[in-house]
């Protein structure tokens, strides 16, 4: 549980150390954000059809699919209905991000994505460390990024630097909401491990092809989606390592 719990400190730290870069007047150059985004987009894409769902139809069999679809819908949901929907990089548009209720509505969709990251972490880390560990690092990899949009859209918004931060650092806390929310359930009823196990399969297809690649495909930078690619070996060479370390006992 401490090892859970760490990783997603991790998480959130690397939220809020987004946000803090946008407070301190310390930008990273747009291209920066979008290889970030590209490369977390390829991992997380491999991971969700290479481990999350075949590992989801293992443990839960024809049950999956359902809760694998509501995973996907709920995040689809809560972004497009309840609030507003956040495109990354949106803030640097000051003709779209200019009023205080805008700023609060991409809070709202960001706290719910990263709520369903820390649901994805902690399931995962549970039901399996190694495929956890993959999770985490997917998720690691927009975290920066996202600190980096919540903050600059607070101050498109003409929000003081100290409501930028206050955001950042409360999406970083909804990250670690989610990872508690698992420890919880799972003391009601193990079965509960899998049932997020598979919902977070979904949340993380959510994710990578409706958050993340839409925002690549925007780009008039050709290396842009080449990175994507990257990403994808980058997931096949760490599921071979971790792979090779639990057999080795390394």
């Amino acid at each position: 549980m401490l090892s859970i719990v760490l990783f997603g400190l991790i998480a959130a730290a690397a939220e809020i150390l987004g946000g803090t870069l946008v407070i301190l007047r310390k930008e990273w150059p747009r291209k920066v954000q979008e290889y970030l985004i590209a490369l977390s987009a390829g991992f997380l894409l491999a991971l969700v059809f290479f481990e999350l769902m075949p590992e989801s139809f293992a443990l839960l069999g024809h049950a999956a699919p359902l809760y694998i679809i509501i995973g996907f819908g709920m995040l689809h949901f809560f972004e497009h209905t309840i609030v507003g929907h956040l495109h990354f990089g949106e803030e640097i548009h000051h003709e779209v991000m200019v009023s205080k209720v805008a700023s609060f509505s991409a809070f709202g969709g960001l706290f719910v994505h990263a709520f369903f990251d820390g649901i994805s972490i902690s399931a995962g880390m549970q039901f399996n460390f190694h495929i956890g560990l993959l999770i985490f690092f997917a998720i690691l990899l927009h975290k920066i990024p996202e600190g980096l949009t919540i903050a600059s859209i607070m101050l498109a918004a003409s929000q003081p630097r100290k409501n930028a931060f206050i955001a950042s650092f409360a999406i970083g806390a909804a990250t670690m909401l989610g990872i508690m929310i698992v420890f919880l359930l799972a003391t009601v009823d193990a079965k509960a491990i899998g049932i997020a196990f598979a919902f977070s399969a979904g949340a993380a297809t959510y994710v990578g092809a409706s958050d993340l690649i839409p925002e690549i495909n925007r780009s008039d930078n050709r290396i842009t989606p080449l990175i994507v690619f990257g990403g994808m070996l980058l997931f096949y060479l760490s599921q071979q390592y971790l792979k090779m370390f639990v057999v080795t006992g390394m």
